[in-house]
C-alpha cells in the first residue's frame, strides 16, 4: 500500500527501536502522561457530574417549584387563588403553607434549630414526595388540632425522640405574661420520621397548617402556595407570568432559592476541570520536549532527507505526524480507561469501603454516603478534542526547528 513518505517517515519513527533510549523513554512517559490526564479528567468529571445530579435530584424533590406569596409574607383567602391557578398553563397543582422558625427541644439537651412547616397532608402530597419518605409513621397522621409533629432522622436522632415520644417547639412569637415577654410555646407528639438523604433530615419539622397557624398567630392566613408544575425548567418563565397577572403578590422559584449552591457546583467542576487540565498539559511539554531532543538527534538524517529533495513542509510533517501519533494512542488509551472506571467506580469505592471498614462520605456533609458517577460523552469528546489539540500544538516547534536545519552545517563533521 501507498503511503506518503512524511507519513511513512513519521510512523516509522514513532514505533522504532532509536539507539537513544533515553528519548524514547521520554516519548513514552508523555503517552502515558496523556493516557493519565484524559483518564483522570473524564473520570473526575463524571464523579462531578454524578454528583451534581444527585444533590439536584434529592433537592429539587423537595423544594417547591414556584412559591407564591403576599405581603409580609401572607397570604389571605388561598382558597379562591388555588382554584384560579390550578388548570392554568403548566401548572399541576397547589398547596397551602405555613413557614416560620423553631427551636426543638426532645429527649437530649441539644436542642434542634429547624424550619418549622405547617402543611395540609392531602394537599401537600400533590406538590411534594414527603409521604413517599418517610420511614417510621404516616404522613396523614398530622391530623388538625391534635399536635402530631413529622420529624427528619437527623433531627430525631439528635433530639433522642422516636414515634410517641414528646417534644417542645419554641417559636419567636411572643406572648406577654406578669413576668414579661415570653416566646410561644407547644408540646408536639411525634408521629413520623423521614428520610430524604439531603439537610432536609436534620433541618425541617412538619406539622398540620391549623397547629402551625395557631402557633406563629397567622390566623386564617397562610405563608403561601406552593406550585407544582408540568416541567420544573419552566419555572421561571411561569413565575414571571403570575408576577405580571398578579401584580400585588410575589413570587419565586426553585432557581433563586438554590442560585448561590448551583453556581458554586458548577464553578467546582470548571475549577477542576481546569486544574486537571494540566496534567494533559505536562505531558504534551514531555512530547515537546522528546521530540525536540529527536531532531537534535536526528539532524544528521534529517539533512540527507533534505539533500534528497525533500521540502521543508514535507520535513516538518514528519514530526507532526510522529507527535500526532503519540497524542492520539495516549488520548486513545485514556479514553477507554476513563470510560471504564468511570462506568464502575461507584462499585469500585464499596467494595473498598466494604473490605477496609470505612466511610469515605457522610451523608451529613456531602448528602449522600456513596459516590455517584455520571458519564457524558460530551465531556468524553470535549477532553479527547482537546488532548489531541494540545499534543499536535505541541510538535509545531519541534518540526519547525527540524525544517530549519541547514544540510551543509549538519553533515560538516559527520
Amino acid at each position: 500500500m501507498f503511503y506518503p513518505l512524511s507519513l511513512a517517515l513519521g510512523l516509522r519513527y514513532t514505533r522504532a527501536q532509536r539507539k537513544n533510549h533515553f528519548i524514547s523513554f521520554i516519548s513514552l512517559i508523555s503517552l502515558f502522561g496523556i493516557a493519565l490526564g484524559v483518564m483522570v479528567l473524564i473520570t473526575v468529571l463524571s464523579v462531578m457530574n454524578g454528583f451534581d445530579r444527585e444533590i439536584k435530584n434529592r433537592i429539587l424533590e423537595m423544594v417547591p417549584q414556584v412559591t407564591v406569596t403576599g405581603p409580609g409574607g401572607q397570604l389571605s383567602n388561598w382558597q379562591d387563588l388555588q382554584k384560579a391557578l390550578v388548570g392554568q398553563d403548566h401548572i399541576v397543582a397547589a398547596a397551602p403553607f405555613v413557614q416560620g422558625q423553631a427551636m426543638i427541644t426532645g429527649a437530649s439537651s441539644n436542642p434542634g434549630f429547624v424550619e418549622l412547616d405547617g402543611v395540609d397532608p392531602d394537599l401537600q402530597s400533590s406538590v411534594s414526595p414527603i409521604a413517599s419518605k418517610m420511614v417510621l409513621g404516616r404522613f396523614s397522621s398530622l391530623a388538625p388540632h391534635q399536635f402530631h409533629i413529622i420529624l427528619g432522622q437527623t433531627l430525631a436522632q439528635g433530639l433522642g425522640v422516636t414515634l410517641g415520644d414528646k417534644v417542645t417547639v419554641y417559636v419567636p412569637q411572643s406572648n406577654f405574661s406578669p413576668v414579661g415577654i415570653m416566646p410561644r410555646v407547644k408540646q408536639f407528639t411525634v408521629t413520623g420520621i423521614f428520610v430524604t438523604g439531603y439537610q432536609f433530615d436534620s433541618s425541617y419539622a412538619l406539622v398540620n397548617m391549623q397547629d402551625a397557624g395557631a402557633l406563629l398567630q397567622l390566623g386564617q392566613n397562610v405563608s403561601g402556595l406552593q406550585l407544582k408544575l408540568t416541567d420544573l425548567f419552566l419555572a421561571q418563565s411561569v413565575s414571571e407570568d403570575l408576577s405580571i397577572a398578579l401584580p400585588n403578590l410575589m413570587s419565586y422559584t426553585w432557581i433563586s432559592q438554590n442560585a448561590n449552591f448551583f453556581a458554586a457546583l458548577n464553578m467546582e467542576k470548571l475549577m477542576m476541570f481546569l486544574i486537571l487540565t494540566l496534567i494533559i498539559a505536562v505531558a504534551a511539554f514531555n512530547m515537546l520536549a522528546s521530540l525536540v531532543m529527536l531532531v537534535t538527534d536526528k539532524k544528521a538524517d534529517i539533512a540527507i532527507l533534505k539533500t534528497m529533495g525533500l521540502s521543508t513542509k514535507q520535513i516538518m510533517a514528519i514530526f507532526m505526524i510522529q507527535g500526532t501519533v503519540i497524542g492520539c494512542l495516549g488520548t486513545l488509551l485514556g479514553l477507554i480507561l476513563g470510560v471504564l472506571l468511570s462506568w464502575n467506580v461507584t462499585d469500585l469505592v464499596n467494595d473498598i469501603q466494604n473490605i477496609f471498614h470505612v466511610q469515605f462520605l457522610s451523608a451529613s456533609v456531602y448528602y449522600i454516603d456513596f459516590l455517584p458517577s455520571y458519564l457524558e460523552w460530551s465531556n468524553v469528546i470535549l477532553i479527547s478534542l482537546m488532548a489531541m489539540v494540545m499534543s499536535f500544538l505541541a510538535t509545531l516547534y519541534p518540526a519547525y526547528k527540524a525544517s530549519r536545519i541547514n544540510p551543509a552545517e549538519a553533515l560538516r563533521y559527520e
